[in-house]
């Protein structure tokens, strides 16, 4: 089995410090805040605590490690009245020491921060010691230190420009020599080597050679790296390395990689009890990705899900029920169903599955069950554009202006005004609001498909009810989507760290009111509007547009004749998209709407006409010329509304059009030939990208792996309920199973999945620490 990728996940829980240093000063308390560093890489940053020396954080970060790296930092930071962040102290964690804490909720002691300490990367050496044979026939030994290349040295000031000193340590010698310098590089080829004299006769009259060869191996090697500073204090020290030469043993040639080491003495002289404490929880997982054929049969297991009758017997459903956390278990199968385009049918069959459970209309998807927790992984995964051009614009804003809006009278300052901090916060949740109901057509298709799945099954389950397909889908979209992004902005990528107090507080006032009004307890009326997207178009743009000619190609349906413009009425229904001759006439064409695959823009460069866009069919594509520009965008968002439940939409389209005997924009002569570029409606492009199916499929193997004794228990619990219909054992009622043999046969499935899986990573692994040398990369 050959081994093809490794990844790494990481999730942090920031809980709280303790005992942090008084501020020097009359005000004894600082305002604190923490950041996770890969190295010394800044990752992720808390909110600020103020005014506290035990300040209480309970922030979770999630990541995936994009890069190599050595220790795991937590710096603790106090921001002074002046903005100038200075550190408090810092837990660093080495990689091979993760698992010790896995999972574990841990009071780490806070260490001294010192610049001489902070390092990072590595140097690739070589040493040969050589015999030279003199004139006079005596045998003296030289050493040759080859300093070839490093890697991921850290970023300086902004800059690195690194060198290497080279210097052979003994009882009475110092020799010191240097690399050249190579700017801008983090990763620096040195390529250089250094030769050291190691031993003379003791009739040699020089003091610095006075010793004798069984005394080589008391010499040590020195490399250190320095960043060459323009600055007046000097050169910054970026890590050094110290290699005893009897490391050379019999062979006298050793070639190696080494961490650079922070210099000795470097750091302060402060006593680590009186930096405080941190606790955490650090969850790190490590994934060793095999080739895609290795994954077959689970993966094939796991995108069945949906076909499988019922739901609850299926893989993916049964990942759901053995996980302690359903969000373990919804983080992979939300990316690998993503991935592979099928995550529409999963989540109906789960979501339709439960409603049949649910009882009350008013509690459906109220709790955390894998349903919900899939939901809003999809949302967090394909709604983070929709976020940044619905919300980012007006949260900017808010955290630019800092206007006051509490209206709390007990939380007031003295310069505030109850009734101007009411009209703030009213004006900033009207545009909120407004820019909410109005963004419909830029919801991204994937989200739209689950809404509507959802809004049916809930109007089907409770059909007295005529609000619940609206409340069914608004517990997701304001109460999990919306208002989760105004109260963090910076979770959701808005904002670059958290905003100060003051706007926090400000953010929790208007993500409150969203929450009030998405809850249909208010403003029902207000808040259907949004909805309005669900029906795939909006009637006042359809009015608007049919009002208006628009210019089309004719589209060649006649073997002979020409292909010119001509105006035409242009009518859009949930059902056709038709144009015709005169206003009041029956249709010339009639298009249904489960026949357009794509609408997209057309190319000027096709006809040298502005405005332009296609409507794609199965046979043909429609050239249409709107008025303007604005008047395309709208048509174009509109026909891509109406048509994303369509099940068999194009994900790539020609941009330019078919001319002449072939396609303008690919050069391609088919007129069949598959598009070039991929279409800009639904989907966005990156999610497909961005996931590696097989990463997550190893993940859920993971999963599995590490849950299997309640896989036999479940088992179990299937054979019980097969055998009798008595009251079921109370050590089986955790687990939903509605048609036991079904589900069994499933089970029996993923085991035997699973151990093929297992032998595979028991032979890697044996492999790998075969292979492993000391030194080595």
């Amino acid at each position: 089995v050959s081994h093809t990728a490794t990844s790494f996940l990481l999730y942090n829980g920031f809980r709280e410090a303790k005992n942090i240093p008084p501020y020097p000063g009359p005000n004894r308390m600082r305002d604190c805040y923490c950041t996770v560093n890969l190295d010394q890489e800044e990752v992720f940053r808390t909110k600020i605590v103020e005014k506290s020396l035990c300040p209480f954080y309970g922030e979770d970060f999630y990541c995936e490690i994009p890069r190599s790296f050595r220790h795991l930092s937590f710096y603790i930071f106090d921001r002074d009245v002046f903005r100038r962040d200075s550190s408090i102290g810092k837990v660093a964690v080495k990689k091979e020491d993760l698992q010790k804490y896995h999972g574990k909720d841990t009071w780490f002691q806070l260490q001294p921060v010192s610049a001489d300490s902070e390092v990072q990367g590595k140097v690739h050496l070589e040493l040969r010691l050589s015999e030279v044979i003199t004139d006079s026939g005596v045998i003296n030994h030289k050493l040759a230190t080859r300093v070839l290349e490093c890697q991921g040295l850290p970023i300086v000031n902004g800059q690195c420009d690194p060198y290497a000193a080279v210097s052979l340590l003994g009882p009475s010698r110092s020799d010191a020599k240097k690399t050249k310098v190579k700017r801008k590089t983090n990763n620096p080829q040195f390529e250089e080597v250094f030769y050291f004299e190691v031993t003379r006769p003791l009739s040699y009259t020089k003091r610095q050679f006075d010793v004798e060869e069984e005394d080589v191996d008391k010499l040590t090697l020195r490399v250190d790296l320095w960043n060459a500073s323009n600055l007046k204090f000097g050169d910054e020290f970026l890590g050094g390395v110290r290699v005893p030469l009897r490391v050379l043993g019999q062979a006298g040639v050793h070639d190696a990689w080494y961490f650079l080491q922070p210099r000795e003495n470097g750091g302060k002289s402060v006593k680590v009890e009186e930096l405080g404490s941190l606790r955490l929880n650090i969850v790190y997982t490590e994934d060793h990705v095999f080739p895609s054929e290795h994954y077959t049969p689970l993966r094939d297991l796991l995108l069945h899900s949906a076909d499988v009758g019922p739901v609850s017997a299926s893989t993916a459903h049964i990942l759901g029920e053995v996980c302690r956390e359903k969000q373990e278990a919804a983080i992979p199968l939300v990316r690998l169903f993503l991935h592979y385009g099928k995550i529409v049918p999963f989540i109906s069959a789960i979501a339709h599955a439960e409603i049949n459970r649910t009882q009350d209309p008013n509690t459906i998807f109220r709790g955390n069950s894998l349903t919900s927790k899939c939901i809003d992984e999809t949302m967090k995964l394909a709604g983070m554009h929709y976020l940044q051009v619905t919300l980012k614009p007006i949260i900017d804003e808010i955290c630019t202006e800092h206007k006051p809006c509490e209206i709390d009278p007990i939380k007031l300052k003295e310069s505030e005004n109850l009734d101007t901090n009411r009209e703030n916060l009213r004006h900033y949740v009207d545009h909120i609001f407004s820019v909410i109901t109005t963004s419909g057509v830029r919801c991204p298709t994937v989200m739209c498909d689950i809404f509507f799945s959802l809004r049916e099954s809930a109007a089907t389950r409770f059909q007295v009810d005529p609000d619940v397909r609206f409340t069914a889908v608004s517990s997701f979209i304001f109460l999990r989507f919306f208002a989760p992004a105004i109260l963090s902005p910076n979770l959701f990528h808005l904002r670059p760290h958290h905003p100060d107090p003051a706007t926090s507080r400000t953010l929790t006032l208007i993500s409150k009111t969203i929450q009030t009004l998405g809850s249909l307890a208010k403003s029902r009326s207000a808040c259907c509007f949004f909805f309005f997207f669900f029906d795939a178009l909006s009637l006042s743009l359809i009015a608007l547009s049919f009002l208006r000619f628009m210019i089309k190609r004719a589209q060649g349906r006649n073997r002979f004749g020409m292909k010119n413009f001509k105006k035409r009425w242009f009518r859009l229904t949930n059902h056709e998209f038709t144009y015709h001759k005169t206003k009041g006439e029956g249709p010339l064409c009639s298009i249904p709407i489960e026949n357009i695959l794509a609408v997209e823009r057309l190319e000027e460069e096709s006809f040298r006409m502005k405005n332009m866009f296609q409507v794609i069919q199965p046979e043909r594509a429609l050239y249409i010329q709107a008025n303007n520009c604005v008047e395309a965008r709208d048509w174009i968002d509109i026909l891509t509304k109406v048509s994303q439940c369509n099940r068999k939409r194009l994900s790539t389209y020609h941009p330019s059009a078919y001319l002449n005997g072939h396609w303008l924009c690919c050069k391609m002569s088919a007129d069949t030939e598959p598009g070039c570029t991929p279409c800009t409606g639904g989907l966005p492009a990156n999610i497909q990208l961005d996931i590696d199916g097989d990463r997550e499929t190893e993940r859920i193997y993971s999963l599995f792996s590490a849950y299997m004794t309640k896989l036999i228990k479940m088992q179990e619990a299937c054979g019980s309920k097969s055998v009798y219909d008595g009251p079921e054992q109370e050590e089986y009622s955790s687990f939903v199973i509605d048609d036991p043999q079904e589900t069994y046969k499933t089970l029996k499935l993923i085991v035997s999945a699973v151990q093929t899986l297992e032998q595979q990573h028991t032979k890697y692994k044996r492999d790998k620490f075969k292979k492993t040398k000391i030194g080595s990369q």
